[in-house]
């Protein structure tokens, strides 16, 4: 990462704000007058937010000038993070899919316990495609023979 160029540390810082922008509205935890929430953030929500956002950066920002070419395929680990963070940090009984899926006693006595172990995963997903990435990036490449 020490010798990534200018362009891929503005697009990740660019990335990493506007996901926890992003997030943060709809989950308001930056209030505003758009949403409300009935249960308030937990005291980790800012903080497995703002992590989950710089490593999001960071990821999208390994496909700026990337040296590994191009095939195609790319992993979707990352967009599946970043929507579980939104879930891990948002209101248990604001989300419309929780509530239709377990009504609002089913959402604080079964969603919102599993919400921490939904931010680990993200972060842990997220890291994870991160690493490999950057390990793809560094790695030796083997010529074919033709």
């Amino acid at each position: 990462m020490r010798t990534w160029p200018l362009r891929r540390w503005l697009t990740g810082a660019a990335v990493a704000a506007l996901v926890y922008v992003l997030v943060a509205i709809p989950t308001v935890l930056i209030p505003n007058t758009f949403f409300s929430r009935e249960i308030p953030p937990t005291w980790w929500s800012y903080t497995a937010l703002g992590i989950s956002s710089l490593l999001t950066g960071l990821l999208v920002a390994t496909y700026v000038a990337s040296p590994i070419p191009r095939t195609g395929a790319t992993n979707k680990s990352g967009v599946f993070a970043s929507l579980l963070t939104f879930f891990a940090v948002g209101c248990p009984v604001c989300n419309k899919m929780v509530l239709l899926a377990l009504g609002s006693s089913g959402a604080i006595t079964f969603f919102e316990p599993v919400q921490p172990v939904l931010a680990l995963l993200s972060l842990g997903l997220l890291l994870w495609a991160l690493l490999r990435r950057i390990s793809q990036e560094n790695a030796c490449t083997v010529p074919v023979p033709a």
